[in-house]
């Protein structure tokens, strides 16, 4: 990819501080190691095998043994395959009260050569602990700020993220506590911000009015999920990409590789197939907001990955890409998409960082 317009400053890894010109493709917005088990819903584990791997994936979140992948040798089997694609940074989102695991995304990414971002934060109510979503403002922010700046979970190994930071629709309080302690601790550490927003097209834009009322630099905030949260693609009644766009934060289409009918938390929800998203990202270059938009695959169910024959975490790099120079999008397009745009993202400015912490 291009060099030019690649950002200045430091990715933060679960094995160092590394230059952002260092990266050529990057994938945001992934899941390498997480226990995503709903928290409503069967506690029976089908085990999954070849017959019947399509219909569990179908049903992606109904089977709690597709929900939870903790394993740090498949996770390095993904990544060895994401390298073999072309990729070389991977953003794990597994925030708090998803089974975090920054221990085994380090062994993970030493063993396989590919660099790992873990996340910082917190997801939505139902997963968190009673002390967690009992805590006040200013006890999350100095954990946000922590877990970027001296270690995740007990440990010296450092988030490059915040977020996605999980949201419900209503907003719970809890949740409102974190959107505050996210801008809180970006300020302080120069971390970038990311958000799932709850399921009501008006909930991203109640997170961006939180955020920005808080100080956080738009710039740096990815709106996660627009494939579920606008299927359609474009703005209905002054809500949608485009709106939000305009409101100078990231949106991120991260559904690359689901092509079924349905969204599989809602079945009353039509996603948009890969080509979909495409002609929704179309849009927004053509309007003049490439330099908003980010992609990624949000791989949270094993048989997303190539270890239970799924697409795996190169599929954007090996079939979108090819896809997106079929149907004329010039390469710029696809160098913001896959690497300018998710590097600014990451980026922390040298300034932002205590010396102390820096490696």
């Amino acid at each position: 990819m291009p060099a030019q317009n690649t950002p200045s400053g430091t990715i933060r890894t679960v094995c160092g501080d590394r230059p952002a010109s260092n990266f050529t493709a990057v994938m945001v917005h992934e899941h390498l190691l997480y226990d995503l088990t709903p928290q409503q819903g069967s506690s029976d584990a089908t085990e999954i095998v070849p017959q019947n791997r399509w219909q569990i994936d179908y049903l992606s979140n109904q089977n709690p043994a597709n929900a939870r992948q903790q394993d740090s040798d498949i996770a390095t089997a993904e990544l060895v395959a994401f390298r073999a694609d072309g990729g070389d940074l991977i953003v794990d989102q597994s925030v708090g009260g998803l089974a975090r695991d920054p221990v085994g995304l380090q062994a993970a990414s030493r063993a396989s050569g590919c660099a790992v971002v873990a996340a910082a934060g917190t997801y939505t109510a139902p997963y968190l602990d009673p002390e967690t979503q009992a805590a006040d403002i200013d006890t999350l922010a100095d954990r946000f700020t922590t877990e970027i700046t001296t270690g995740l979970d007990g440990t010296n190994i450092c988030a490059g993220l915040i977020g996605e930071i999980g949201c419900s629709w209503p907003l719970e309080a809890c949740e409102r506590r974190a959107l505050v302690a996210a801008a809180q601790a970006a300020q302080r550490t120069g971390a970038g911000i990311s958000v799932h927003p709850g399921r009501d097209p008006k909930a991203p834009f109640e997170i961006v009015t939180i955020l920005g009322d808080a100080g956080a630099d738009l710039s740096r905030v990815a709106i996660c999920h627009m494939d579920r949260t606008y299927p359609q693609g474009f703005d209905i009644d002054g809500h949608g990409p485009l709106a939000l766009a305009r409101l100078g934060v990231m949106v991120e289409w991260d559904f690359f590789g689901v092509e079924t009918s349905h969204y599989w938390m809602d079945p009353d929800v039509e996603l948009p197939t890969d080509r979909g998203r495409l002609r929704a990202i179309r849009q927004l270059i053509d309007e003049g907001h490439r330099d908003r938009i980010l992609v990624s695959h949000d791989i949270c169910t094993r048989t997303r990955t190539q270890t239970l024959g799924g697409h795996g975490y190169g599929h954007f790099i090996r079939n979108v890409v090819p896809l997106m120079q079929r149907l004329g999008f010039a390469s710029q397009d696809v160098a913001h998409l896959i690497r300018i745009n998710p590097l600014r993202l990451l980026s922390i400015p040298q300034a932002a960082i205590t010396p102390e912490f820096a490696t």
